[in-house]
């Protein structure tokens, strides 16, 4: 049996961890889109901020924790402090839709779902972005490939079952979900998060896709993150 299996799925607790890096603009209303909600527990991991991100954390009441920085480090750090059996990985730039508890719990009582994520939509009118939330809502759904900025949720036992986040400069979420794809399912939530246009906007969209496919693909082609990194830093 389960570690989720040995408590009342209904109203397992759920550890929502936000890794943040200077992300001062944007944790009040990711830690705002957890509330209302019932038996939730909010950690955010600092990676060493300097814009007083973490006075406000600790004025919204919710756990602060700092770790080494680097996101896939700064969620592992987070994990081992969660007290809830199910674990929530949020990016500071992003917000849950009202009643996530409900969706995530009910999500992982399907028979052969090891984890689940939510469709995705970008807080910004530009059609091409319509375009790219098509394609990552088809290829999440399709090929049960979710992505970090959809908020990845799954049992505490699952995520040390597989051997949490490795510790990649970049690709941490893509090869959990490879893990996880090879351990059961992957459900999508249909109502969608929403996340921060800023990564598209300040690069333009059609850079920033082609950019994440260029990545994926070395990726995969087995060049290393620091060597990706390095590319694009050029």
């Amino acid at each position: 049996m389960s570690e989720i299996g040995t408590q009342n799925i209904d109203t397992a607790r759920i550890s929502i961890i936000i890794p943040v890096l200077n992300e001062v603009n944007n944790i009040k209303q990711a830690v705002a889109s957890t509330q209302p909600s019932t038996n939730v527990e909010v950690i955010v991991v600092d990676g060493g901020s300097n814009d007083g991100i973490a006075e406000i954390a600790e004025s919204l009441g919710v756990k602060l924790i700092s770790a080494p920085r680097g996101r896939a480090t700064q969620m592992n750090v987070g994990a081992l402090a969660a007290s809830g059996n199910i674990l929530l990985f949020l990016h500071a730039d992003s917000r849950l839709p009202a009643e996530f508890d409900i969706m995530v719990r009910t999500a992982l009582q399907q028979r052969g779902v090891v984890a689940g994520a939510f469709a995705l939509r970008i807080d910004a009118q530009l059609w091409s972005l319509r375009l790219v939330e098509w394609g990552v809502n088809w290829r999440s759904r399709f090929l049960q490939m979710p992505y970090g900025d959809q908020a990845i949720f799954l049992t505490k036992e699952i995520f040390y079952l597989i051997g949490k986040f490795p510790e990649l400069a970049i690709m941490e979420d893509f090869e959990l979900i490879q893990r996880l794809r090879r351990t059961g399912g992957i459900t999508i939530i249909a109502v969608p998060i929403l996340t921060s246009a800023r990564r598209w906007l300040k690069n333009g969209v059609f850079k920033t896709t082609l950019t994440n496919q260029i990545i994926i693909v070395a990726y995969l082609l087995g060049v290393s993150p620091k060597r990706i990194i390095s590319w694009f830093r050029r």
